[in-house]
């Protein structure tokens, strides 16, 4: 068959789109992605293995029948890490035994390419083909495609996969892409990694480690070895990655097999339940972990370890609340990050804005932000434009964490905000509207590397985006009103309807003699004398707490209300709190903040933070908004008026030509 030349991802994302439309009728299109995928990743392979079949197939002839292991000898002879012994090829295959020629062709490829295949079941996909009658017609189809390395780069065949992929999750309204990376996202977070280690790259001999704990279809991984390879680099760049996905895992495999790198590097599994790398460490981590994906399948695994290793384990710091499982991402990037005397480890992550400010003092979030912050591991933070993303349109940040921090910026934090900057696209996909152009990713790169203010960059100590929330209370000032309509609503009170029948007439009766207004405690004296009297019974702190709730009415007039050992009891309906800046003293604060505004209100003291031991609870936050606002005065009022008249003109002047 003539060759179709297919060098760009788009044009071969659509005529492999275009081949789809055969399977309509005799399969669902929910189907399509299964097919499609791993007969673009058979001739994938097939091209790139055609250069070596001769001489695989005769070395194969000259060693089948030695008992040496040919894993061991043909990949010497195919140059890449896998290789196929069979005679046939998709255009080969042949009309009439084509089902029995395409299992045969599978088969013999070596062991880590046939698991990709298992992985996606492909077995059952051809008796499928062969069943409608369509297996011949997608193979030749397929075999007319050029996918040879020198016509199509490893990027544009990851491009080509992410828009298929993409197009089909759309046409059955999946999350299209959603763990798909946008590569401009994908190139600033890694050059941000790489740019402080561009001088090792220099010398010879390097060894760097690359990992991603969600590596989809290896997009940071990939590009994060080809801009090691634009520095001029000797350096020996080794991946490793899990995905959950046993199909994009598959072709994360393909992926890694073609670049000549092992397979077994990339494993398949949940990170989080079931990490496979465990107790290895990296040089540099990058990831998008999904946005707001719940975590609760992985709940009981993460909580054992978060209970029983601790700070040995990747969560000691806290965990978050299971609606949100990507900052245990982020923890687990961190526990793998090279040891500083080994040379240290770096990470880019990219999430939503929820990391850096949901969950209050104390919480599980605020708890691991603190636990970054105060092992000064955050080394910036860029604010991503809104739609930026295939599947959603809310702002995202790239985190840059390292644990060998250049001098200048230990006990700092770089803040750049880039929310105003972007270029729009010609055409939207999904909801990405705006991308990075290489200029500006190179102009933010300058600009982290200077780490100096400017309009879009700010620093900060680890420490300003602390605060301590000090409990606030107010002395409880009430009487007890007693009324016939307030006796009807011991009812609704739990202690009050425990008692018998004749209990409750006693204490209705009791109640309806002493009618009027009492003081507070005296709910708790008349409990007290009326312990295990005639018709009463035993009574309880509970019911004495039951009669406070039915009869109970606030008056600021009144003096604070004391227990039976003098102390005020707060009111716990104007139980406060105060968000007080790390450093500040407490008292000081309270005096100049609180007390000028409510003279009764007093600290209370048993609210302490448990790892310092202090007065309140110790918390991280970090808000954009707040550093990065700017103030915008309303438009003056006239000019808003001059409009608004010049609106209702021409209002009225469509309204005459209608009345004409």
């Amino acid at each position: 068959m003539d060759s179709i030349k297919t060098s760009d991802s788009t044009t071969l994302s659509n005529f492999i789109w275009k081949i789809a439309d055969d399977l309509w009728g005799d399969f669902k299109h929910t189907d399509f992605a299964r097919i499609i995928i791993p007969l673009l990743l058979l001739r994938r392979l097939e091209c790139v293995l055609e250069p070596t079949k001769d001489v695989v197939l005769k070395e194969y002839d000259n060693e089948k029948d030695s008992g040496i292991d040919l894993d061991l000898i043909l990949p010497s002879f195919s140059g890449l890490p896998f290789y196929n012994i069979s005679r046939y090829t998709l255009d080969t295959l042949g009309g009439t035994n084509t089902r029995a020629n395409l299992e045969d062709y599978i088969s013999k490829f070596s062991a880590n390419v046939r698991v990709i295949f298992e992985e996606f079941g492909f077995i059952n996909t051809i008796h499928e083909l062969d069943k409608a009658r369509l297996l011949y017609r997608m193979t030749r189809q397929f075999a007319a495609i050029d996918l040879h390395p020198e016509m199509v780069s490893d990027r544009v065949m990851s491009n080509a996969y992410e828009d298929l992929i993409r197009q089909f999750a759309a046409s059955i309204n999946e999350k299209a892409g959603e763990f798909m990376t946008p590569k401009d996202v994908v190139r600033l977070a890694t050059k941000l990694v790489l740019v402080p280690d561009e001088a090792v790259f220099s010398e010879k001999g390097v060894i760097r480690t690359v990992y991603d704990p969600a590596c989809g279809l290896l997009g940071f991984i990939s590009d994060a070895v080809d801009q090691i390879k634009q520095l001029g680099s000797t350096a020996t760049i080794v991946p490793y990655g899990q995905e959950l996905d046993p199909k994009t895992h598959a072709m994360a495999l393909t992926a890694m097999l073609i670049r000549g790198y092992k397979s077994e590097n990339i494993a398949q599994g949940s990170t989080l339940s079931n990490d496979r790398h465990r107790d290895k460490r990296f040089h540099y981590g990058l990831a998008n972990p999904p946005f707001g994906i719940k975590w609760d399948k992985d709940k009981e695994a993460v909580e054992k370890e978060h209970k029983e290793l601790g700070y040995a384990g990747r969560f000691g710091p806290g965990l978050p609340r299971v609606s949100d499982g990507s900052m245990l991402f982020l923890l687990n990037l961190v526990s793998k990050m090279e040891r500083p005397e080994h040379g240290g480890g770096r990470v880019g992550i990219v999430l939503s804005g929820s990391p850096l400010f949901t969950g209050d003092a104390g919480s599980g979030e605020s708890e691991i932000r603190r636990w970054l912050l105060e092992r000064d591991l955050v080394e910036a933070i860029v604010a991503l434009p809104t739609d930026m993303f295939f599947n959603t349109g809310i702002g995202t940040y790239v985190w840059i964490l390292s644990n060998h921090k250049e001098k200048q910026r230990k006990g700092k934090v770089q803040l750049i905000n880039l929310s105003d900057t972007w270029t729009a696209m010609r055409k939207s996909e999904g909801t990405k509207r705006r991308y990075l152009s290489d200029e500006q990713i190179d102009e933010v790169v300058r600009e982290y590397a200077a780490f100096a203010e400017t309009g879009r960059s700010k620093i900060f100590n680890t420490t300003d985006f602390a605060y301590r929330k000090v409990a606030i209370k107010r002395p409880l000032k009430a009487k007890l009103a007693i009324s016939k309509e307030r006796i009807q609503t011991l009812f609704e009170q739990k202690a009050f309807e425990k008692l018998d029948e004749a209990q409750q007439t006693a204490w209705i009766d009791f109640f309806r003699e002493h009618l009027g207004e009492q003081e507070y405690q005296w709910a708790f004296e008349i409990v007290n004398a009326k312990n295990k009297t005639e018709g009463f019974g035993k009574t309880s702190k509970a019911l004495a707490n039951a009669f406070i709730a039915a009869f109970i009415e606030r008056d600021e007039t009144a003096e604070p209300v004391r227990d039976d050992k003098g102390q005020v009891i707060p009111d716990t309906s104007l139980n406060d709190s105060e968000s007080i800046p790390f450093g500040t003293p407490v008292e000081d604060y309270f005096k100049s903040e609180v007390l000028p505004h409510v003279p009764d209100a007093f600290i209370d003291y048993s609210v302490r933070d448990a790892k310092d031991g202090e007065v309140g609870i110790v918390g991280y936050e970090i808000n954009f908004n707040r550093y990065f606002y700017q103030y915008v005065p309303p438009r003056p009022l006239h000019e808003i008026d001059a409009d608004l008249k010049a609106c209702e003109a021409r209002i009225q002047a469509l309204l005459d030509e209608v009345a004409e």
